[in-house]
Parts: structure tokens; C-alpha cells; sequence
């Protein structure tokens, strides 16, 4: 696998409600671990739309673990064009920092907001576009995601795609871990 689409719940599905959240900083190593697995396997792209959350989280995670993966490159991809303009200021400060520091950005409908369709194109688009989805999700828990994996069950139904998981229980791991190593989530 070369080209890697990651994408999960909205910060509001997680009950986190402010950017500088403690829960924040764990999502992020947890995506973090998972991206290292898949760059000794020969990982090369991290593809997002940008969505807050778990999307923007990942391309912090893609963006940090550039320092030990160089050729590592991140892939934003919006469903369409000022996709940030109603959402918080903190929020569309996070994606233009990720946006300056992506490798490739294109807007997939090269229109602004119009309706749903255009969010199911992007889901379909870059599923098409990717070789698996790394996906924060629990079933349990419905949610936004549940689109992405529609749009991949769809492409699995005539080619092999890879659904990769973070659950509940992986993010309890990474709590767990640098609780062990009196980590501090506020000092990076």
C-alpha cells in the first residue's frame, strides 16, 4: 500500500469541544502509531478532505512524522471550494496551517457548497483515488464516518480495499502507554 485515505468522527462526535483538548493529543499519537506501521510497509501519501477532527488530526500526525519519513507526503483534497468557511476560527486556523504545509491540495468540485452530493463524490473520489482507508470509528457509535465506509464498501464490492481501524480500544492503549511514561499531552 502506497496511498493511504484517513478519516474519522468530527471533534463534536467525540464530545471534544475545544482544539487544545487532552483527548486531541492522544488521537494524534494513536494515528501517528498506526501511519509508522504503514511507512515501514512503504507508505507514501496521506490522503484527507480536511474535515475537522479526525481528519485534520491525521494530517498533524502525517505533518510531525515527516521529520523521521521524509518522503512521506500528505494529499488534501476538499470536497469543494471555501469547505472551511463556516466552520470555527480555530478550526480553519488548523487547516490552513495544514494546507501551507500539505504536498498537494485540489479541490474536487471546483464550485462552492451546493448540496450532499458533493460530499459523497469526495468520499467516492478519494476512496477511488487510494489504495485502503485508515478509519476511526467505532459501529457502536454512528457517525460521519459511516459515509467513508459506505464509499469503500462500494469499491470493495469489485476490487480488494483495505479497511484499517482505530477503535475505542487502540486509543485506551495509547492512554495507557504514556501514562506509563508520565507523558504530558499539553508539551510537544
Amino acid at each position: 500500500m502506497k496511498v493511504l485515505a484517513v478519516s474519522g468522527y468530527k471533534p463534536q462526535e467525540l464530545n471534544i469541544f475545544r482544539p487544545d483538548s487532552e483527548e486531541v493529543s492522544y488521537i494524534i499519537k494513536t494515528i501517528e502509531k498506526r501511519l509508522q506501521s504503514f511507512l515501514s510497509e512503504g507508505l507514501e501519501w496521506v490522503v484527507v478532505s480536511g474535515q475537522p477532527g479526525v481528519e485534520q488530526w491525521a494530517a498533524e500526525a502525517a505533518i510531525r512524522l515527516k521529520e523521521e519519513w521524509p518522503d512521506l507526503k500528505l494529499a488534501v483534497l476538499p470536497a469543494f471550494m471555501q469547505q472551511e468557511s463556516k466552520w470555527p476560527e480555530h478550526a480553519q486556523a488548523r487547516y490552513h496551517r495544514i494546507i501551507s504545509q500539505a504536498d498537494f491540495t485540489d479541490v474536487i468540485s471546483k464550485r462552492e457548497y451546493e448540496n450532499p452530493g458533493q460530499l459523497r463524490t469526495r468520499n467516492d473520489f478519494i476512496v477511488m483515488k487510494t489504495d485502503a482507508l485508515l478509519l476511526l470509528y467505532d459501529t457502536e457509535q454512528p457517525g460521519t464516518p459511516r459515509f467513508y465506509l459506505e464509499a469503500a464498501e462500494r469499491r470493495s464490492a469489485k476490487e480488494t480495499y483495505p479497511v484499517y481501524w482505530i477503535t475505542p480500544e487502540d486509543l485506551q492503549v495509547t492512554v495507557e502507554e504514556l501514562a506509563d511514561r508520565d507523558y504530558d499531552p499539553f508539551i510537544e
